[in-house]
């Protein structure tokens, strides 16, 4: 009879056990599910300007900024009324040589010799925050902007929705803006990267997080 209860009480750990691993499997395929369904609806609804210094040096950082604010004034002024972020990228494309040119230009004027490459693609991002609106990391379409030998820190921003003149210091991005970003995500995903109060969003947030830092930690390898 001990053997026999022995027998069935192994039988029941066992198949508890597979169960349990089944489930954990169901699980972690649906946050996989989850965080990629969620991440590409959020990465495709920006555009980002990215700008690399050619050194961490005072002058080469304070160069990068010049040009930034360049590159973002014309931009600024050549996508006034557009209204989706394919259109964005159409401009960037017809006007990347202009693009190049201003960059140059305010390069030399500022006594530098330092050639530029002006380049619009799918690159990596890491997590950043404009405001209270958040992107998680991960491949965004951008804009990008390498001085010299592109070697110093980088500068990011997201050119639509028009996010590169927020204040970040005043925490807040303008109502306008959220609206488009809105208007291109579920309420899920928006309340994803503007509610930042919520455990239950924190926890999505971080569950994101970390499924991308695997990825990224693959494709490094």
């Amino acid at each position: 009879m001990r053997n026999l209860l022995n027998f069935i009480s192994f039988g029941f750990i066992k198949r508890f056990f597979v169960v349990l691993i089944l489930f954990s499997i169901f699980i972690f395929i649906s946050a996989i599910s989850y965080v990629d369904a969620v991440s590409e609806d959020i990465e495709k609804s920006v555009f980002r300007l990215h700008v690399i210094a050619n050194s961490d040096s005072k002058e080469d950082q304070n160069l990068k900024y010049i040009v930034r604010d360049g590159i973002l004034d014309y931009i600024n002024k050549l996508s006034a009324n557009c209204s989706s972020k394919e259109e964005v990228i159409l401009l960037a494309n017809e006007n990347k040589e202009e693009l190049y040119n201003i960059a140059k230009k305010i390069i030399e004027e500022n006594g530098y010799n330092y050639d530029v490459n002006i380049s619009i693609g799918n690159f990596e991002f890491p997590t950043k925050t404009y405001g209270d609106i958040s992107f998680p990391a991960g491949n965004y379409d951008a804009l990008r902007v390498e001085i010299g030998e592109a070697k110093g820190q980088n500068w990011w921003c997201v050119m639509f929705p028009p996010l590169c003149f927020v204040d970040v210091t005043s925490g807040i991005v303008p109502d306008e803006s959220k609206q488009t970003i809105k208007d291109n995500l579920s309420n899920e995903e928006y309340d994803l990267i503007s509610d930042s109060n919520s455990p239950d969003i924190k926890f999505k947030f971080s569950l994101i997080e970390f499924f991308k830092e695997i990825n990224f930690a693959k494709a490094s390898n």
